[in-house]
């Protein structure tokens, strides 16, 4: 694979990322402008109502331009990157996405963690014990994992772990990385629940069809360490519709955990998307779901380009066409 090739394949990529983007972002005005709910209520809180400070009010925030305006006005300051203020708290939409950003972010990956280092070893482990007690059990909890919704799964952790036998804190985001890591236990498992259950099923069909390949039985019949032919033959291979996976998977884990942020009332970045809809926060939305959709077509971008060097059947077909 040249280098050209592959600086085409991500230049291509980020083109396609800036237009999704574009057609995100006037979705997600769309919507909030025909959604139901008067902006001016909200905006004048306590104060008194008058004609004065409704108009005062509608220039300050465009309301009285048309639809179209309003949404470029928004989108010239975006591209500086001003993102406007927050309607609800006044602050600016980038510091109030940051403030909550990062313990989204340490949810995500922890949970990321726990799905990678228990998920692939036992899929593995269900291909290599296949039609057994072992094989039966896991499968069964791969689909306990996919049956419970994130929010179920974090309501039992819950009464179970910090109520009943109190192993770990009810609620909170600790202070420092191994408090923290004790405070997010439950809620990285509750998230991880679900995508450990795929990477269980994926690893365990991709094993099971590595190791009925013709090079795995002949690297077997050379007399070939039954290690190395399970790690370097049937295992590698098996890898590859794992890290295609793995990349949705991450991007689902940081960008999906709103109802487990609600569940364990931390307070995080799905957290600020849920109290802005509700109170029709229309720059923080925008702003939120731009950087959860940047978040995701990234991954998404590093996935294709790490799929290029994990399976060479790709690599050398695209550079030979």
């Amino acid at each position: 694979m040249s280098p050209r090739f592959l600086a085409l394949f991500i230049a291509r990529r980020i083109v396609a990322l800036l237009v999704l983007l574009l057609i995100i972002s006037f979705g997600v005005f769309t919507l909030l402008y025909l959604a139901p709910g008067s902006v001016e209520d909200i905006l004048r809180g306590t104060r008194p109502q008058t004609p004065e400070t409704t108009q005062a009010i509608r220039e300050q925030y465009h309301l009285n331009d048309s639809f179209l305006m309003q949404y470029w006005i928004w989108l010239k300051d975006a591209i500086h990157g001003d993102f406007g203020s927050s309607i609800r708290t006044s602050e600016p939409v980038i510091d109030g996405i940051e403030s909550r950003a990062a313990l989204s972010a340490y949810l995500g990956l922890y949970a990321f963690a726990i799905v990678m280092l228990f998920g692939v070893p036992l899929g593995a482990l269900a291909a290599l014990r296949k039609r057994t007690t072992v094989d039966r059990g896991i499968v069964g909890l791969g689909v306990v994992g996919v049956s419970a919704p994130a929010f179920a799964t974090g309501i039992f952790l819950l009464y179970l772990f910090a109520v009943r036998v109190s192993w770990f804190p009810a609620y909170g985001q600790g202070s420092g990385f191994w408090d923290r890591i004790w405070h997010l236990t439950l809620p990285a498992v509750a998230l991880a629940l679900t995508g450990m259950a795929l990477v269980i099923k994926l690893t365990r069909a991709a094993m099971i069809n590595s190791l009925d390949q013709d090079y795995v039985v002949f690297a077997r019949a050379r007399g070939i360490p039954a290690r190395r032919v399970l790690v370097t033959y049937a295992f590698r291979n098996a890898l590859v519709p794992v890290v295609t996976a793995a990349g949705l998977i991450l991007g689902y884990l940081l960008t999906g955990a709103v109802l487990v942020e609600v569940t364990f009332a931390l307070p995080g970045v799905g957290a600020l998307l849920v109290e802005s809809v509700t109170f029709k926060d229309v720059p923080m939305v925008q702003g939120v779901t731009l950087l959860v959709a940047a978040v995701i077509i990234l991954i998404n971008l590093l996935t294709d380009v790490l799929y290029l060097f994990v399976d060479p059947r790709v690599r050398f077909g695209r550079g030979a066409s």
